[in-house]
């Protein structure tokens, strides 16, 4: 080999590391996550360690190819909406999140960034994808549950207390998963011989004020339908249910 043709070609093998370090930058991504809970709710930080984790197995590593923007939202509709246009104004290259309401707003917020779903009780009936086979749009994701479900509870609540004669449903009454399964629950009851009541969604002082209500009487029982207000408000719901 000539001197001239090794000297190009040792400077080519000088120069390719530096290309692919700049080709990694490059290849850098960035993931939007909006979630209705508390940064510090331990079942956030389950979520995100495992997320973080399924991450780096397929290669991806927060600091080094990939940044991750979180926004947590356990509060009102107009706060959720806020910090989905945070999230997008970030132009990510993609955006996870949890739950009907929080999806309700990103879809609202962008129709170009893709949007992965989680616990999504009724996308379809919600209008927030077009199928499932074929959801369009730029929202696909993962179902939580059927609504017939809701009366399966109903059934299990009756078997654990027999002589219960009233039920509440806490629900949240601007998802239609919260209207589906409020339904489902109403359907069922005749045939269990339980009169259901609606406590919707608000603030922990109007929930904390219902469940108190509803609990004077006697024979009662509480059905807790997934919402993000729920899963943020569990511990009161818990100790007010007790």
């Amino acid at each position: 080999m000539r001197r001239r043709d090794f000297i190009t070609l040792i400077s080519g093998a000088a120069v390719w590391p530096l290309g692919a370090r700049a080709q990694q930058r490059e290849r850098g991504r960035r993931i939007g996550v909006l979630l209705s809970l508390r940064a510090d709710d331990p079942i956030a930080t389950d979520r995100i360690t495992a997320f973080a984790q399924a991450l780096q197995l397929l290669g991806w590593t927060t600091g080094r190819n990939l940044r991750i923007d979180y926004r947590w939202s356990p509060g009102s509709a107009a706060e959720t909406r806020k910090f989905a246009d945070e999230l997008v104004a970030l132009t990510p290259d993609v955006i996870l999140t949890a739950g009907a309401a929080a999806l309700t707003q990103l879809l609202q917020a962008t129709r170009s960034v893709p949007i992965v779903f989680t616990l999504v009780a009724d996308p379809v009936g919600a209008g927030l994808v077009d199928s499932l086979a074929h959801p369009g749009g730029n929202a696909t994701g993962f179902m939580a549950l059927e609504y017939n479900l809701g009366g399966k509870w109903l059934e299990l609540l009756k078997e654990l207390a027999p002589s219960l004669k009233r039920a509440a449903v806490l629900r949240d009454s601007t998802t239609s998963a919260g209207i589906g399964l409020f339904s489902a629950i109403q359907s069922a009851a005749p045939s269990v011989g339980v009169e259901i009541s609606a406590i919707n969604a608000g603030d922990a002082g109007e929930l904390e004020r219902a469940i108190a209500a509803f609990a004077r009487g006697a024979n009662a029982g509480l059905i807790v339908t997934p919402s993000g207000f729920a899963a943020a408000h569990r511990d009161l719901i818990i100790a007010l249910a007790a």
